[in-house]
């Protein structure tokens, strides 16, 4: 089955989808193989991992586009959402962003309705393009999609520039225009929350999970209680892994050595287990390699 209609089957479902974010090859392995049913790409953890800097347009779509190919081959069958910033352009280049997306292996992605260059959904400083001209970029996505089974996420990022009303409006537009999920980035309280599901009975909707983001950082017994179909947790690798390794860089700094750590780090072979060396070796004894 073709992942894109993997992702289909999986979004008219019942279950709610927890979709944690990977944000290079390693992060997307280890959520594909705890049995995670969608790997999501992470546009913020991009922009960290690649620059090392912040998620404000400094990456390119071919960028992206490389590093989702790179996380869709480690997802293998699991579907890869990814993150399409503003699409990069108008609707004409809207249409080479989900041609070069769908050939990278990518089963999904979103697309926002920010002025370029964008900043992460939970910045202050973010602008809006005109209602109008969104709608055109998300029927430009839907007219040039190869694979019908292939998803587009619509995001609007107006709750916090001209107002949830204006937001909920917008989400309503996109719907119309062909976006098969709406995700309206950062409501700010469970109200919201609440009247986003009201306003759009039988749409699957996105919750952006974002820690000391400004969306309510609620359980999933929530999450699933208020109607929602995917929660994606975009930094919580990232932020957990960059804790990880500024805690061991201190003991560095200590004239200690890692084994103090030792409780919380694996093994050697523990980590080429994980990422693959026994089937590399199985090839090998296959194909007669270093005999």
């Amino acid at each position: 089955m073709r992942t894109t209609t993997r992702l289909r089957e999986l979004l008219a479902g019942p279950d709610l989808l927890v979709v944690p974010g990977a944000y290079d090859g390693l992060s997307a392995r280890l959520i594909a193989q705890a049995g995670f049913p969608i790997v999501y790409m992470t546009g913020f953890g991009t922009a960290a991992s690649v620059l090392g800097q912040p998620d404000v347009g400094l990456l390119t779509m071919t960028e992206m586009v490389q590093r989702a190919a790179a996380l869709a081959a480690v997802a293998g069958d699991v579907p890869l959402i990814a993150d399409a910033d503003t699409g990069y352009g108008n609707p004409i280049n809207v249409r080479r962003t989900i041609r070069d997306y769908e050939r990278a292996g990518v089963a999904g992605l979103h697309i926002e309705d920010q002025v370029w260059p964008k900043k992460c959904g939970h910045m202050e400083g973010k602008q809006v393009i005109p209602m109008e001209e969104m709608v055109q970029k998300v029927r430009a996505a839907v007219d040039a999609r190869q694979d019908p089974d292939f998803v587009i996420i619509a995001r609007t990022d107006a709750n916090a520039i001209t107002g949830f009303e204006d937001a909920l409006r917008r989400g309503h537009a996109y719907r119309e225009a062909g976006a098969d999920v709406i995700f309206i980035e950062a409501p700010r309280s469970i109200t919201e929350l609440r009247a986003i599901k009201e306003a759009f009975p039988g749409v699957p909707l996105l919750f952006n999970w974002a820690e000391s983001g400004k969306t309510p950082p609620l359980p999933l017994p929530e999450i699933r209680a208020l109607g929602y179909k995917l929660v994606i947790f975009p930094v919580s690798l990232l932020f957990a892994a960059t804790y990880a390794m500024s805690g061991l860089l201190e003991v560095l700094k200590r004239d200690e050595v890692p084994t103090v750590m030792r409780d919380r780090m694996l093994t050697f072979s523990q980590f080429t287990d994980t990422i693959g060396l026994p089937a590399i070796q199985e090839l090998e004894r296959r194909y007669g390699v270093n005999q």
